[in-house]
């Protein structure tokens, strides 16, 4: 399997997994990922950024991440609870696996590459949030030793669990 920076040329493999991801969050009863977002602007935004990862398997791409390395704001106030650090982080966002190789672990692989860039970045604290609902996302979290830390609010007001996962220096 290979992890790199996604290209323009990927958008169209990765908003097949986002709408995946959305129809599943729909049917869960989950309000996350709705009302066209993530978009096709936003993917090419991220893309454009070079915040936006891909996962390969025989060259085809079975997942997708947006990874960024200066900051989160809406991280800046956290209520009922409090980040495991002060330092500085990486911000996981728009995690998705394609359906057809959902259960095989490979959330845990982009993790994985996503631990690996950041040690290579002398970056040892990943944050990342959630909504309430969103069961399946908050196992994955917990099962790769993130913790729940508390309470933050995105920039249009909803409400969203925030996770911190340390790692330890080489």
């Amino acid at each position: 399997m290979e992890f790199r920076r996604a290209e323009e040329t990927d958008v169209c493999s990765i908003m097949k997994i986002i709408e995946q991801a959305q129809v599943y969050l729909r049917e869960q009863g989950i309000d996350q990922w709705q009302n066209n977002y993530p978009n096709k602007e936003t993917i090419l935004n991220d893309i454009n950024n070079k915040i936006s990862y891909v996962l390969l398997k025989d060259n085809i791409i079975i997942g997708t991440v947006a990874l960024i390395f200066d900051g989160e704001k809406t991280y800046d106030i956290i209520y009922d609870g409090k980040w495991l650090s002060n330092q500085e982080f990486a911000v996981i966002h728009r995690i998705a696996v394609d359906s057809d190789y959902k259960g095989l672990g490979l959330a845990t692989v982009i993790l994985n590459n996503i631990e690996q860039l950041c040690v290579e970045k002398n970056i040892y604290s990943i944050k990342v949030d959630t909504h309430y609902d969103n069961k399946s996302m908050q196992q994955l979290l917990t099962k790769n030793n993130f913790q729940f830390c508390g309470t933050i609010y995105l920039e249009d007001k909803n409400k969203r669990m925030a996770f911190e996962k340390l790692l330890m220096e080489k």
